[in-house]
């Protein structure tokens, strides 16, 4: 039953006039901002962390906010006033966290397919709903209307359940956020192309004992990385080679061409690299650098 309730919100088209604008709109908000907003979009992915932020600061608001529950719950029971202010303690400190859990959500979804797009909007809108919650519920606590805010705690952790519920769907059904690169790999040396076919700063996607790898010659020197992108699996062959790295056509990620580190996200995961050796004319790709 939950497996159909996401392959149905994923088919809900009346989404998309809302996730196209919203879209152009993260991305024009970085793009503004020049180098630096690229910078802070890199921050926002965790290309630096080496898996996205988000789900880290995901953690914060729905600890505390549980935490909160179980703090209200002490209060009511033992009579002391202490469970309460503390209560309301994590309700703020939940607040801080669902701020940066929204920038970088919003940021890795802006950089979604449709289907995990109509999904995330929904993860998404959910929790802008649970955040509006529990600060109605800090509001009336301040305001003496404890019982009443108590009560807002509670429907806001449901609702943030829910949407974290559909947060795992995006992760472990559409596999955004894992690495989208190929798992095989040569075992040993195996011939991929002669080195006619390879001219000075241009790619090509050849299959080495069925991986799909795109090869690539700049500065005479030849480098291999997984065909598919980490990010949602693009054809690096069709991307755009500059110097010393390699862009995804769909999203832009950047790889560097020598050892696979992400240049600029989206990809918050590095690319493989493969072993390459040129010898008599010929383009042999091996296992994985490093392996």
């Amino acid at each position: 039953m939950a497996q159909v309730s996401i392959e149905a919100l994923e088919q809900q088209q009346w989404l998309d006039p809302v996730a196209e604008p919203l879209t152009t709109l993260v991305h024009g908000a970085y793009s503004s901002a020049g180098e630096a907003g690229q910078r802070l979009k890199n921050f926002a992915h965790g290309t630096w962390l080496g898996h996205p932020l988000h789900p880290v600061l995901t953690d914060i608001p729905i600890g505390a906010w549980a935490t909160s529950v179980v703090l209200d719950a002490a209060e009511q029971t033992t009579g002391d006033a202490g469970y309460g202010r503390a209560a309301d303690l994590a309700i703020g400190f939940g607040l801080v966290g669902a701020l940066g859990a929204a920038v970088t959500g919003l940021t890795d979804w802006s950089e979604t397919n449709t289907a995990a797009k109509r999904l995330g909007l929904t993860h998404g809108l959910l929790n802008i709903a649970a955040t509006t919650l529990y600060a109605t519920s800090l509001a009336l606590r301040r305001n003496h209307s404890r019982e009443a805010g108590r009560a807002c705690s509670l429907a806001g952790l449901v609702v943030a359940s829910t949407a974290a519920y559909l947060g795992g769907g995006l992760v472990y059904r559409d596999r955004i956020g894992v690495t989208h690169a190929d798992e095989n790999q040569p075992e040993r040396f195996t011939r991929a192309l002669a080195s006619s076919e390879l001219p000075e700063n241009q790619k090509k996607r050849v299959d080495v004992a069925n991986t799909a790898v795109v090869v690539a010659r700049q500065h005479g020197r030849v480098c291999a990385l997984a065909e598919h992108c980490a990010h949602l699996g693009g054809p690096l062959s069709e991307g755009t080679l500059k110097e010393g790295t390699i862009v995804c056509p769909w999203h832009g990620s950047e790889f560097a061409l020598d050892d696979g580190h992400v240049v600029n996200g989206p990809s918050s995961h590095p690319q493989p690299v493969f072993q390459v050796r040129e010898e008599n004319g010929t383009i042999e790709v091996g296992p994985r650098i490093g392996e």
